[in-house]
C-alpha cells in the first residue's frame, strides 16, 4: 500500500509539473504573439486626427482674441484672416507649392547626402577605438554648434549657389546622424555581438546582420534628429544667403517679409516651415519608429 501510495503521489506531481510547463510555454506564446489588427479609421480619428486639429484652433482663436484685444498694432501682429488671404493669393497666382518645393527638395536631397556620409561615419567611429577617440568629440562639438554660424564661410569658399546650401545642410546635419547611430551601437548587448561571432557573422556581415538591426531604434532616433537639424540648417542658409539665382525657397520667403515690413508675409512663412516640418515627421518618421516598435513586440494594441 505505502508503495502504490508513493506512485501514486509521484505521478500526481509529474502531472502537475507538466501543467506547469505547458501553462508557462501557453503564457510565452501569449507575450511573442503581436497583435497586429489594424487600427480601424474612426478611432485613428479621433485619436490622432482630432487632438492636433483642436490644438491648432485653439491656438488661432487666442491668435485672433489677442488680435481683437488690441495689445499690439495690426502691422506687428496681423489676423489670421489677412495671412489666409496671403496663402490664398500666393495658391491662385500658382506659387505657393513652387516655393514649397523649392525648399523641400532641397531639404530632401541635402539629408539624403548627410544620411550616405553620417550612416558610415558613425559605425566607423562606433567600431574602431582609435577612430572614436580622435573624431567622437568633434562630432559632439559639431553637434553643438549653431547651423547658422556655417553660413558665411559657405558663401566664402562656394558663393551663392546650391552647393552652399547642401554645404551648411551637411555641416549641421552630418553629426547627429552619425552621433545617432553610434548612440545606438553602444546600447547593443554584448551578447548579440557574441552570438553573431559564434554564427560566423564578422565584419562587414555582422555589422549588416547583427549591429545595425540592433542599434535600428538609436540610428532612427539620429535620423530624426538630423532631418530636424537639415531643415533648420536650410533655413539659416536661405535667409542669410538669399539671391535671385537660388530661386524663391521658404527662406528667403521669410527674409523678403522683413524686408518689407509684411508681417502677413512672415507670419506665412513661418507657418508654412512649420507645417512642412510637421509634415514631414508625421509621413516619414512616425510610421518608421512604429514600424520598429510593433516589429520588436513593443507597440501591442491591447
Amino acid at each position: 500500500m505505502a508503495s502504490t501510495d508513493t506512485t501514486g503521489t509521484a505521478t500526481g506531481k509529474g502531472a502537475a509539473r507538466s501543467d506547469d510547463l505547458a501553462g508557462l510555454e501557453a503564457g510565452l506564446d501569449a507575450l511573442d504573439a503581436v497583435q497586429v489588427n489594424r487600427t480601424p479609421v474612426r478611432e485613428v480619428l479621433l485619436k490622432k486626427v482630432l487632438p492636433p486639429l483642436t490644438a491648432v484652433a485653439l491656438v488661432l482663436v487666442a491668435w485672433q482674441v489677442l488680435v481683437w484685444a488690441e495689445v499690439t498694432p495690426d502691422y506687428k501682429l496681423p489676423a489670421p484672416s489677412t495671412v489666409w488671404d496671403g496663402l490664398s493669393d500666393m495658391w491662385l497666382q500658382g506659387t505657393l507649392f513652387e516655393v514649397i518645393w523649392t525648399s523641400v527638395s532641397r531639404g530632401l536631397l541635402g539629408f539624403l547626402l548627410a544620411l550616405a556620409i553620417g550612416t558610415p561615419l558613425g559605425l566607423l567611429v562606433s567600431r574602431v577605438k582609435f577612430v572614436r577617440a580622435a573624431i567622437g568629440p568633434i562630432l559632439s562639438g559639431l553637434q553643438s554648434l549653431p547651423s547658422v554660424a556655417w553660413v558665411p564661410p559657405a558663401v566664402i569658399w562656394l558663393g551663392l549657389n546650391d552647393s552652399m546650401m547642401f554645404a551648411v545642410i551637411l555641416l549641421g546635419a552630418v553629426p547627429s546622424i552619425a552621433n545617432g547611430l553610434v548612440s545606438g551601437v553602444d546600447q547593443v548587448p554584448p551578447l548579440f555581438l557574441r552570438a553573431g561571432r559564434t554564427l560566423g557573422a564578422t565584419g562587414l556581415r555582422g555589422t549588416w546582420h547583427i549591429v545595425m538591426p540592433a542599434a535600428l531604434p538609436g540610428y532612427v532616433a539620429g535620423l530624426k534628429q538630423g532631418w530636424a537639424f537639415s531643415w533648420r540648417s536650410l533655413m539659416a542658409a536661405e535667409i542669410i544667403a538669399s539671391s535671385p539665382d537660388l530661386g524663391l525657397g521658404l527662406g528667403q520667403l521669410l527674409e523678403n517679409g522683413r524686408n518689407n515690413a509684411d508681417m502677413p508675409g512672415v507670419f506665412l512663412a513661418i507657418l508654412l516651415i512649420l507645417i512642412v516640418g510637421i509634415a514631414i515627421d508625421l509621413l516619414v518618421f512616425s510610421p518608421l519608429e512604429r514600424w520598429i516598435l510593433r516589429s520588436r513586440g513593443l507597440l501591442v494594441r491591447s
